[in-house]
C-alpha cells in the first residue's frame, strides 16, 4: 500500500520528480553540473518572475533551516540590529540563530495561536529602533497560519529597515511581493511546495543585499556561495542527485502552470479536507482565510490523542503531523503539499468515518 505524505516536507514525490535522480552520476566540478546549477537557479527566479539584475539565487545543500540560517547570519551586517516578529516555533528558531552568532536582536513574541500585531510591531520599531533588518516567518506551520509580509514590509520601509523572510513552507504556492515589500531576502527549500526532495535550499536575495553580507560562518556563508556560483563554481561537494531532483521539479512546476496553478491547486485540496472534517465535526484551529493553502491544523477528535489517530491513519496509508510544544495535545496537521489529488483527500475523509465505527 502507498504511504500518502500529509506531513510538511519531506513531500510524496511525482514519478517524474522519483525518476530524474536515477541520471548518471556526476562529479561537482564537472561542466555538466554547473549547467544544473545555473538552471536551478534560473528557475528559482522565475517561480515569482525575479529580474535577474536585481535578484540572485543562492543554492545551498542544507535543510530549509540552514537556508534560514545562511539568510540571518550572513545579511544582517556586523552592527545591525534584527528585529524578529515571532508567532509560533520557527520564528523563536530565528531568534535562537541570531542570540548564537551574537547578533544584536529582539523577539517580539506574540501567542502562537495569534497573527503578528501591526501595531505591536510598529511600536517595537519605534521604541526599540532603529533596526536594520526585521525577520518573520511567511507561513508559520506551528498553526498554519499567513503572516500578512505586505503590511509588515509596510512598516519596514517606513522604519529603512529590510525585511528578511522565512519562506520554507510558502515559496512556491502562496504570493510573495519580491518588488513593494521591501524584502532584502527570502529563505527557502527544495522539498516543500517545489516537491522536491531533502538536501537542496536556497536563499533568494537582491544582489545589493549579497554584496554587503557579512561572514559569521564557514560553510553557509552566503557572499562566497554567491560569488562562486555566479562565476560557475562551487565550495563545497553539493547533493548532486537533490539538485537533479530539483532542477526536475521546476521543469514540472512550470508544465504544471507555475505558481498560480499550484496555489490553486492547494486551495482546492486544503478546503477539501477543512470542510470535509468540518462535517465531521473536527474544526479548523486557525480560519481559512487567514491559513495558507499549504497546511492547515485540526483539533483532535474527541476523546483520540495524537498517537493512536496517527498510527491508525498510517495503518491506512496517510502520515499525518503532530502539533508542537503544548499544542501536541490540541492539533494535528495536514499538509496538501506533493503528489496528491481530491481522490486522495476523500480517501483520507473515509479512513476517518473508518476510525469512528
Amino acid at each position: 500500500m502507498k504511504t500518502l505524505l500529509l506531513n510538511p516536507g519531506p513531500v510524496t514525490l511525482t514519478e517524474r520528480v522519483r525518476q530524474s535522480m536515477l541520471q548518471p552520476d556526476l562529479c561537482h566540478r564537472e561542466s555538466e553540473f554547473y549547467d544544473l546549477q545555473d538552471e536551478a537557479r534560473t528557475r528559482l527566479l522565475a517561480v515569482y518572475g525575479l529580474d535577474p539584475h536585481k535578484w540572485s539565487a543562492v543554492l545551498m545543500t542544507a535543510s530549509g533551516t540552514g537556508a534560514v540560517e545562511s539568510m540571518i547570519a550572513s545579511l544582517v551586517p556586523q552592527q545591525g540590529r534584527l528585529l524578529v516578529v515571532q508567532n509560533g516555533v520557527y520564528g523563536e528558531r530565528i531568534a535562537n540563530m541570531a542570540k548564537q552568532y551574537g547578533i544584536e536582536y529582539v523577539a517580539l513574541a506574540h501567542d502562537w495561536m495569534a497573527a503578528p500585531d501591526p501595531a505591536a510591531i510598529a511600536r517595537c520599531l519605534d521604541i526599540e529602533g532603529p533596526f536594520s533588518h526585521v525577520a518573520v516567518v511567511h507561513h508559520e506551520t506551528t498553526t498554519g497560519r499567513l503572516n500578512d509580509l505586505r503590511e509588515i514590509g509596510a512598516l519596514c520601509g517606513k522604519h529603512r529597515a529590510q525585511l528578511l523572510v522565512d519562506a520554507v513552507s510558502s515559496f512556491g504556492a502562496e504570493a510573495i511581493d519580491f518588488d513593494e515589500g521591501n524584502i532584502a531576502a527570502v529563505a527557502a527549500t527544495a522539498n516543500k511546495c517545489l516537491h522536491g526532495v531533502p538536501g537542496a535550499s536556497f536563499v533568494i536575495a537582491t544582489r545589493a543585499a549579497i554584496e554587503r553580507a557579512a561572514s559569521r560562518t564557514y560553510y553557509l556563508d552566503l557572499g562566497r556561495l554567491a560569488r562562486m556560483q555566479a562565476a560557475r563554481n562551487t565550495p563545497f561537494t553539493p547533493s548532486v542527485h537533490a539538485y537533479y531532483a530539483l532542477v526536475e521539479a521546476l521543469r514540472e512546476f512550470e508544465d504544471e502552470g507555475g505558481r498560480a496553478a499550484r496555489h490553486a491547486r492547494y486551495a482546492a485540496l486544503a478546503e477539501q479536507a477543512r470542510s470535509g472534517l468540518a462535517s465531521r465535526g473536527i474544526g479548523a484551529v486557525v480560519p481559512p482565510e487567514q491559513s495558507s493553502v499549504v497546511l492547515r491544523a485540526y483539533d483532535l477528535p474527541h476523546g483520540i490523542a495524537y498517537e493512536p489517530l496517527h498510527d491508525a491513519l498510517k495503518s491506512l496509508g496517510f502520515v499525518i503531523y503532530a502539533g508542537q510544544g503544548d499544542l501536541s495535545k490540541r492539533l494535528f496537521r495536514i499538509s496538501t503539499m506533493g503528489n496528491i489529488g481530491s481522490a486522495d483527500i476523500e480517501r483520507l475523509l473515509q479512513a476517518f468515518d473508518d476510525l469512528a465505527r
